[in-house]
């Protein structure tokens, strides 16, 4: 089976102080539920999670990814990222990596998606033939 990757901005939700990063971004605290729940989960060695410095959704964070070979592939934003939502987002976005990971064609329909990632899609893009 195809190769698959989760990937997580860690700059998404940065606080900037004299064009400098300070503290602790979003991104990087999705990242590191992501990263505590992925060790549980059934596809952990199928389907890596990744940090990328930026992918480009800084008006809508926190941004996460789906990509495999011949699959579409999926760019989401606007996750919800505070304090008391954190657990519940990072296990939506492993849920629906999972209902990625089933489909052929990597095709999610808005119905079958966990609630976080029903709405905040920034792309959806062709795979490569």
């Amino acid at each position: 089976m195809n190769q698959h990757t989760l990937f997580v901005c860690t700059t998404c939700a940065s606080t900037w102080k004299d064009s400098k990063r300070v503290g602790i971004s979003g991104g990087e605290k999705l990242l590191e539920k992501l990263s505590h729940l992925q060790k549980e989960w059934d596809l952990r060695d199928e389907f890596p999670v990744q940090p990328v410095e930026c992918m480009s959704a800084c008006s809508r964070p926190c941004a996460v990814s789906f990509a495999a070979l011949g699959k579409y592939t999926y760019l989401f934003g606007d996750l919800p990222i505070d304090v008391e939502v954190l657990p519940v987002t990072a296990a939506a976005v492993l849920e629906c990596a999972s209902l990625y990971h089933a489909k052929p064609d990597g095709l999610l329909p808005w119905s079958e998606r966990p609630k976080p990632l029903k709405k905040g899609i920034l792309a959806r893009i062709p795979p490569l033939s």
